[in-house]
């Protein structure tokens, strides 16, 4: 009996961090293929080892620790990772699969897997973020030189990249309308319970991607108003976050938590920098933030203010921004619900579900291929 190639990912991002697309999308994939999730190293080992963990039916999550004192996919990494996945695909069985990429700088490690078909899911430009090694853009054109299929998180990524590939398509990030939709009927987190009306909501990494001006210019202007800021602080001092007694840093929570918290808002917050860093990206909350039908109050990044400017409330600079929120705030029934009729048919037109299943439905036709031109690189698809 044939069986599916297995999936082998390499990943900058953890799977017990923010639940966000990789999550979503190998979860899904996972129901028919095995997904082995590999992410990047933590230099605390006397020898190098895996740590492993299943947080999903047909996940397996593989960290590896080693002794080298460098940190992501460096080269000296890379130097001790190779041989660590050449075993664990053996031991596997995982020769000859499907290698799906998140981070170009594992490039080198797919020598260790062979793949018969190289995805690459391009979430981001990490080229911009900060930190960035400075190999990422030339590892990145290699891997535009070898993937089989490639995927954007958002139209400005594709039509950044569009003319780099012959086999590319955007994919924006999608929502489980249902898991959020559930926020309204849930009680209160203990943490938001005691916190005053009206109130301003975000959720999701801390970084350089947020406006922290922007936030402390809201909590000035409107003292009354709360702002709760619901995520992990990343990069960043966090002796730089504003501190006013209506901005609540409540830390990370859980995306089973996160229905509850969005439930208690008023008015939910995509306050993003205009930086580098922002240019491309395309954030998975402002879907999620629609399932509730909450007024979304945005800076103009290109992925937010495009495709739904006609649903969320735009405020390029500190003023524009605070005038957007009092709009939001203060909008008749009949906006409200003209907005949420907007909203609701935003989210008819999609799901993780199906993303996943387009994605798939092309990556089978790229295995296709592959097998086709070299009938001896894969025993089954």
């Amino acid at each position: 009996m044939q069986h599916p190639l297995p999936v082998v990912v390499f990943s900058h991002l953890r799977w017990d961090f923010v639940y966000q697309r990789p999550q979503h999308l190998l979860s899904r994939i996972a129901a028919r293929r095995r997904v082995l999730f590999i992410e990047e190293p933590i230099p605390d080992a006397v020898s190098a080892r895996w740590e492993r963990s299943a947080p999903a039916p047909g996940v397996e999550v593989f960290r590896p620790h080693t002794p080298v004192s460098s940190h992501g996919f460096s080269e000296e990494q890379l130097s001790v990772l190779l041989g660590m996945v050449r075993d664990l695909v053996n031991e596997q069985d995982a020769a000859g699969s499907i290698a799906w990429m998140y981070t170009p700088l594992a490039l080198p490690l797919l020598g260790a897997v062979r793949p018969v078909t190289t995805v690459y899911d391009c979430m981001d430009e990490l080229s911009l973020f900060l930190n960035a090694p400075p190999q990422l853009l030339a590892r990145e054109a290699a891997l535009l030189r070898r993937a089989d299929v490639v995927f954007t998180g958002g139209p400005s990524l594709y039509e950044a990249k569009r003319e780099r590939h012959g086999n590319i398509h955007c994919f924006p990030s999608s929502v489980d309308a249902d898991h959020f939709r559930q926020g309204a009927a849930l009680g209160e987190p203990a943490d938001q319970a005691g916190i005053p009306r009206p109130r301003f909501g975000f959720y999701g990494v801390i970084d350089e991607r947020i406006d922290l001006p922007l936030i402390d210019a809201l909590a000035e202007r409107h003292p009354a108003w709360q702002i709760v800021m619901v995520g992990p602080i990343v990069k960043i001092d966090p002796a730089t976050l504003p501190r006013r007694p209506n901005i609540h840093w409540l830390g990370q929570r859980t995306y089973g938590e996160l229905p509850a918290y969005l439930g208690g808002w008023d008015v939910t917050l995509l306050p993003f920098a205009r930086n580098d860093a922002t240019r491309f990206i395309s954030p998975t909350k402002t879907l999620e933030y629609m399932a509730l039908e909450r007024p979304i109050v945005s800076t103009p990044i290109a992925d937010v203010a495009g495709p739904y400017g006609d649903i969320v409330y735009l405020g390029g600079d500190r003023e524009e921004f605070v005038a957007a929120c009092e709009a939001a705030l203060q909008s008749s029934a009949a906006e409200r619900a003209r907005r949420a009729r907007a909203m609701r048919h935003v989210l008819a037109r999609t799901s993780w579900d199906a993303t996943a299943a387009a994605m798939e439905q092309l990556i089978e036709e790229a295995v296709r291929r592959s097998i086709g031109a070299n009938p001896m690189a894969a025993q089954a698809s």
